[in-house]
């Protein structure tokens, strides 16, 4: 059992009856009454992020998690195979595994699996940045870069993402895999 005092981003815990990540923690001591945490708790198994306040004094049952390296390769249609670089063993992870996360994911890409002590997957931890292909976007007008905001634009994954006007088809970008969002043109 854990202690709210020992609550860190990244840390997996057995919440109502399912296993949670916490995504986001704040510590607060109000100038009343007792302190309290207030956590953003990302559903391991649907991908669904929930808020929750715990009190200082409530124990939390916290779940080991092991991490391992593992190479992506392809997609057959209906499972994402990976593999250990090491033993060169392959493993194939279901679609709902993968999650929202499959948008990301390109050929040769080392990832980190997380497993459960019983050896079940609870899910990928991505590199922060992945570089992919501007496959569609709104042509670019001469005069249209005084805007603050960006245009539309799809990647080669079929990621949905707001780029600046200067970006064309076939330009690669950055993208940060934590939000989403266009880092900068490679």
């Amino acid at each position: 059992m854990a202690s709210t005092s020992d609550i860190r981003n990244g840390m997996i815990i057995k919440f109502k009856n399912e296993l949670f990540e916490i995504v986001e923690f704040l510590h607060v001591k109000p100038g009343k009454g007792a302190a309290f945490v207030r956590t953003k708790l990302k559903n391991l198994k649907n991908g669904k992020v929930i808020d929750n306040t715990f009190r200082t004094s409530e124990k939390l049952e916290s779940v080991r998690v092991e991490k391992h390296k593992k190479e992506y390769l392809y997609f057959d249609g209906e499972f994402y195979v990976f593999m250990d670089s090491n033993t060169f063993e392959q493993i194939q992870v279901a679609k709902e595994v993968i999650g929202d996360n499959e948008k990301f994911l390109v050929e040769n890409m080392e990832v980190a699996m997380k497993f459960n002590p019983e050896g079940q997957i609870l899910g990928l931890e991505l590199p922060v940045v992945v570089i992919q292909e501007v496959a569609e976007c709104e042509p670019n007008f001469k005069g249209n870069s005084a805007s603050v905001s960006g245009k539309k634009a799809v990647t080669d994954r079929g990621l949905n993402i707001t780029v600046p006007f200067f970006i064309e088809v076939g330009n690669k970008i950055k993208i940060d895999t934590r939000t989403g969002e266009y880092m900068e043109r490679v």
